[in-house]
């Protein structure tokens, strides 16, 4: 019995420790789903551009730097580092079709150090925009041996596109005295997509020295917004920010530049910030009024009067009042000129009459619309409705007469009868005095 239990112990601790050297086995053999390669240089990057700086390229564009970045992952320092390309059809050198895409190292490379190749290549105009795999090999030498190492590498790289920013304003043309809404468009007119676009209205003049000119009068306007997040941009597309700007009299005539710097991600995932100037033309503001429209009597012809009133800060040009019929008004069109509309005195105007008939007395319903041309030449119109009496003359002067008499009559009778009243007087003193 007790050889058995000795036995049966020595069979459980052999199984435990089988047990226990495969979970070892299964963590530490060379069945990784990693693969793992040692040696004196580690590939770490690949990208259009130079050390410090990606490029996004456009497929057409010529002698372009293409940079791969290595490590020295090695103990020791090395040196007279040589690299080669190689990329899929349609990349070549840049001294050339067939020539090899070659690259030196300008120093030695310390042990745990980075160093990089950059190789100068032209891309066909027929690539498209997406990921390409290519292949590196690296020639070097270890300090104090002789003989050349070299090591091989395999990655991707992206012809990215190039994003393309600018900015305009929908309409240019801004009012002075007045708030105006604005809309911005902010376009994309490359081939590489460009995300977390955040845009901010800058005020240039604070940061600038006493002795340098600005270039913007964005101080002396007020708006109302001055930051927009507008996020992922397309190629090809737009997007659009909206503010509301007020702008001071003294601006009028003016152009104003409304600096913005605006901060992206371009395809490469790096962030970018640029400067844009959106310009506006500040034109006066020009607010006219019909007043006081009413008929008179002008050289025996019924005429409609009135006065144009321009409570703004700028004259109108080229105006002409035009009168028209509404209804079953009978009155024929008809247009006057009137030449500027200022703003410091109120311009009148007056239209004769003519009908076409019988002329109708009573009311008319008509419509008189004022034309003129504002500083950029644009033409605008005011239109006022109005209805007015035209009176009978016939009517008009038999309700006259009569009225005259009405107050004739009684003075005349009055005359009379202290006319009559004297001569009485008189005849009665005669009488007495014979």
């Amino acid at each position: 019995m007790i050889k058995f239990s000795l036995f049966a112990l020595i069979v459980v601790l052999v199984i435990s420790q089988l047990f226990i050297l495969d979970v070892f086995a299964q963590v530490s053999s060379g069945d990784s789903p990693f693969e793992r390669k040692f040696g004196d240089v580690k590939y770490l990057d690949a990208f259009f551009g130079i050390p410090d700086e990606k490029m996004e390229v456009d497929p057409g564009d010529r002698n372009v730097p293409f940079t791969v970045v290595f490590a020295n992952v090695g103990t020791q320092d090395i040196t007279g580092i040589r690299g080669q390309l190689s990329l899929p059809f349609g990349f070549s050198s840049a001294d050339g079709v067939g020539s090899l895409i070659l690259a030196d190292s300008d120093s030695s490379s310390l042990a745990g150090d980075t160093f990089t190749l950059t190789f100068f290549v032209n891309i066909g105009d027929d690539l498209e925009i997406k990921q390409y795999p290519g292949s590196a090999k690296v020639d070097y030498s270890r300090l104090r041996e002789s003989g050349v190492r070299n090591a091989f590498f395999d990655f991707n790289f992206k012809v990215t596109g190039d994003s393309i920013i600018n900015m305009r304003a929908l309409d240019p043309f801004l009012t002075s005295l007045q708030t105006n809404h604005i809309v911005i468009e902010v376009s994309n007119d490359g081939t590489a997509p460009i995300s977390g676009v955040d845009i901010v209205a800058t005020n240039t003049a604070t940061a600038i020295s006493s002795t340098t000119t600005s270039v913007t009068n964005i101080e002396k306007v007020v708006i109302l917004h001055t930051n927009w997040d507008i996020g992922h941009i397309n190629p090809g597309s737009a997007k659009y920010l909206e503010a509301d700007v007020y702008i001071p009299e003294s601006l009028k005539g003016e152009t104003l530049r409304v600096p913005m710097e605006l901060t992206y991600f371009n395809a490469h995932g790096d962030r970018h910030t640029i400067s844009r100037i959106v310009d506006f033309y500040i034109k006066g503001l020009i607010d006219a009024k019909i007043y006081d429209v009413r008929v008179i009597d002008l050289s025996g012809k019924p005429t409609v009067i009135g006065e144009i009133i321009n409570e703004g800060n700028e004259d109108a040009l080229f105006g002409f009042v035009t009168l028209e019929p509404m209804g079953d008004s009978n009155i024929i069109p008809s247009t006057q000129f009137i030449d500027e509309i200022d703003t410091d005195s109120p311009v009148p105007f007056n239209v004769q009459l003519e009908f076409d008939g019988e002329t109708k007395y009573g009311e008319h319903d008509i419509r008189i619309t004022v034309r003129y041309k504002d500083s950029l030449r644009d033409e605008k119109f005011i239109i006022h409705d109005a209805t007015i009496f035209i009176n009978d003359p016939s009517k008009s002067q038999k309700s006259d007469l009569d009225s005259s008499q009405l107050i004739i009559l009684p003075i005349v009778a009055g005359i009379g009868i202290f006319a009559y009243l004297q001569i009485k007087k008189r005849k009665q003193k005669a009488t007495q005095t014979s």
